[in-house]
């Protein structure tokens, strides 16, 4: 069965949530958008391409950084409204030079940095 973009729930600004994985080690790295055309670049490429929202623009991961995502896997949840892509990661993920956006956890009413800038 061939896929189509077209079958992917996209909300009403035309954008799907895509979570990437870092493939190997099974890490939250970020999460992002993607319109149906992100969706063919990425898939087409193997580099991960987002739509940034703020840009209008597309935005391939570490076309500017060199902290590219690689792809690996590339799966849709079952209401076809989320994506996980699962990635090859060189460098950090977040654009705050850590591995993963998901550095902040709420412990104790608290808030806790796990993690610090790689760079």
């Amino acid at each position: 069965m061939s896929f189509d973009p077209a079958t992917l729930v996209f909300n009403e600004a035309g954008l799907i949530p895509a979570i990437a994985q870092d493939a190997t080690s099974g890490d939250v790295l970020m999460m992002a958008w993607m319109n149906a055309e992100a969706v063919r670049r990425t898939l087409d490429s193997g580099r991960v391409t987002y739509w940034s929202r703020s840009r209008q623009a597309f935005w391939v991961k570490g076309e500017s950084s060199g902290h590219v995502q690689g792809l690996v896997d590339f799966r849709l949840d079952c209401d076809r409204d989320c994506l996980l892509v699962r990635v090859r990661q060189t460098g950090p993920a977040c654009h705050t030079n850590r591995r993963s956006c998901f550095y902040t956890a709420v412990r104790a009413d608290q808030e806790v940095e796990l993690m610090a800038p790689m760079i």
